[in-house]
């Protein structure tokens, strides 16, 4: 096993214990992804599992072809059919599942997997900590194009990690936080009050 597989693995295998402890009004508590609950992003990144190429056409079609637009709608769905029970229960089944973003391989399934649980434990509160081994894994893998995927305006921005080093940017005023956050950030999220700080911090945070 690939050591991207092997983090993908660890990932889902830890995260299944964080959203198993969670309570019921946690599952319902608004996440970093904007409309979605804990519950619909738990729904979305275990989508590829009960979703085959059949499903995954079918779907599209459905939604014109705007991929998107079929991710919200699904995630929507599973999370109103599918109790918490049924969707942890998805993920803690398909730990070594094999799925990967089309063109992103392992190291785009870890992206995912991060990214989303970020998404749910940044916005509960909870102190988790990605590994940094991890997160090395895909902020290396962190292109403009990315940036440009998720709609995030770095224009004037120089991203500085306080845990990990490393930069990104083309020499703007610097952004400093846990690369976690930075990686958040890149992803076109607002972070809650407090986890950045520079100049630009107030920019990339939520109003709380």
């Amino acid at each position: 096993m690939s050591q991207e597989r092997a983090a993908v693995v660890a990932e889902r295998s830890e995260l299944a214990e964080v959203f198993g402890a969670l309570t019921p009004e946690q599952w319902d508590a608004p996440s970093l992804c904007a409309g979605w609950r804990v519950r619909e992003v738990v729904a979305h990144t275990t989508m590829p599992f009960r979703m085959g190429l059949g499903g995954f056409v079918w779907e599209m079609v459905r939604s014109g072809g705007r991929f998107n637009a079929m991710s919200d709608r699904v995630a929507r769905r599973d999370a109103a059919r599918m109790p918490a029970e049924a969707l942890l229960r998805s993920l803690r089944d398909n730990v070594e599942h094999p799925w990967a973003p089309p063109g992103g391989g392992a190291t785009g399934a870890l992206s995912h997997e991060i990214i989303h649980g970020l998404d749910s434990t940044v916005a509960l509160g909870l102190d988790r900590r990605v590994p940094l081994d991890r997160l090395r894994l895909v902020l290396d893998a962190m292109r403009p194009r990315n940036v440009e995927y998720f709609g995030a305006d770095l224009s004037g921005v120089t991203l500085e990690a306080t845990d990990l080093d490393w930069r990104f940017g083309g020499g703007g005023t610097p952004l400093r936080g846990l690369a976690q956050d930075l990686l958040l950030v890149v992803c076109g999220r607002r972070l809650p009050p407090g986890h950045l700080s520079g100049e630009p911090a107030a920019r990339f945070t939520s109003a709380g």
